[in-house]
């Protein structure tokens, strides 16, 4: 998908719109600690998918879910009223998947830290196998004739 300076400007300002009308105007006592992390937007103008995450537990991210999309027709008015475009976006309310991404590397750097701790710890008792210097050198050459 060609990323279109106009849907991302748009998109910008929706983002903007949309984490102004949460934090203010917004009075549903189920929107927990919501977050929008993105907002993108059709070439065409016709669809905005906001990203969001929550802070907290299961309930909260479902209770807070539940909340924006109660809310999206309040939240979608607004952005149409401040943006001025001709048609107002609809929009979709999605749960980012990056808390759960960074759980994921991060569980992978503490295994591959705690292998490479292994290793060195093998290295470090490690021997050579043969001599501990096995090139030959200009003077050992003489002494042998």
């Amino acid at each position: 998908m060609v990323d279109h300076p106009r849907a991302r400007k748009l998109a910008d300002r929706i983002q903007e719109i949309v984490a102004e009308m949460l934090d203010t105007k917004v009075k549903d006592p189920r929107l927990g600690f919501v977050t929008v992390t993105d907002v993108r937007v059709t070439g065409d103008l016709q669809h905005a998918s906001v990203f969001y995450t929550v802070l907290g537990d299961e309930r909260a991210r479902t209770e807070s879910a539940a909340a924006l999309a109660s809310a999206t027709g309040l939240i979608r008015s607004e952005v149409g009223r401040q943006t001025g475009v001709r048609l107002t976006p609809t929009l979709e309310f999605i749960p980012d998947a990056v808390p759960e991404t960074a759980e994921h590397l991060e569980a992978a750097l503490r295994v591959a830290a705690q292998r490479d701790a292994e290793v060195a710890a093998l290295a470090a008792g490690a021997q050579f196998a043969g001599e501990a210097d096995p090139y030959k050198h200009a003077d050992e050459d003489d002494e042998a004739e």
